[in-house]
């Protein structure tokens, strides 16, 4: 059971709403992975329209929202679309996405430590998107954000954990939940930061642009399982140096 502020979780995989080819699809989508935290962007939802593409299936299915603020520029932006995601879907969860750059959506460190500060005095659950970096995780983590959710690799690009060393580090020294998010392109990435030691991690791009999303988000679900499952059974160590499984005996000397 994962636990972050309020809520509990059995599945430890969380999913994005962006790029399904329909809302039906994403709805399937979502069910086939068992997610039980959703996120969307608060930009691209019409909170007053019951029947938003977006927003109704995931009101029909009963799972978390977790709104983001992609999209904003600053820290005054994510605040403003943190205040309006509280007002229109009564929830104070909110997962902090900052990205000034259009091109390569490079979280900005200094104005989500800024907003994040804010937004916990105002008593939201914050949930940071930032780079793999120890230090600022640290930060966030002080400041009292509910976890943590570092990326793999630049959103939607797929390429995995190339920030795992880094990933390491901060699951490492973490008190609060670490959720790997962006970059993660296929099943056996997700399986790879459930086995670091990840309590959970977050995937869209993998999952809705796959030629079957239904069966890829089934795939996704299967590996974080398998992935955790091998985090809490203990992984060997590596070694530099060949070790035989079964001692060598006295016959092959002969």
């Amino acid at each position: 059971m994962l636990n972050i502020a309020d809520k509990s979780f059995t599945s430890r995989l969380f999913t994005g709403t962006g790029k399904f080819a329909t809302s039906e699809l994403m709805s399937q989508s979502i069910q086939a992975s068992g997610s039980q935290l959703v996120t969307m962007a608060m930009k691209r939802v019409d909170v007053q329209d019951q029947d938003d593409d977006i927003l109704a299936p995931l009101l029909k299915a009963g799972v978390n929202l977790l709104p983001n603020t992609s999209g904003a520029r600053n820290a005054e932006e994510a605040i403003f679309a943190a205040q309006l995601a509280r007002e229109a879907l009564g929830t104070n969860w909110v997962k902090l996405e900052i990205h000034p750059d259009p091109k390569y959506l490079m979280p900005d460190p200094i104005e989500t430590l800024k907003a994040a500060a804010t937004l916990v005095e105002q008593g939201f659950v914050v949930l940071p998107y930032v780079h793999a970096d120890p230090v600022l995780c640290k930060r966030l983590e002080d400041l009292g954000c509910a976890a943590v959710m570092p990326l793999g690799a630049p959103i939607g690009s797929n390429k995995g954990l190339r920030s795992r060393d880094f990933l390491e580090i901060i699951i490492e020294q973490a008190r609060v939940p670490v959720v790997v998010d962006a970059g993660i392109g296929a099943p056996s990435d997700a399986a790879l930061a459930m086995e670091l030691g990840a309590d959970a991690v977050l995937v869209n791009t993998a999952m809705a642009v796959a030629k079957d999303p239904v069966a890829m988000a089934k795939a996704f679900a299967q590996a974080v399982e398998a992935g955790r499952s091998a985090y809490l059974a203990g992984l060997g160590g590596q070694q530099q140096q060949a070790m035989a499984s079964s001692p060598l005996t006295a016959f092959l000397d002969d």
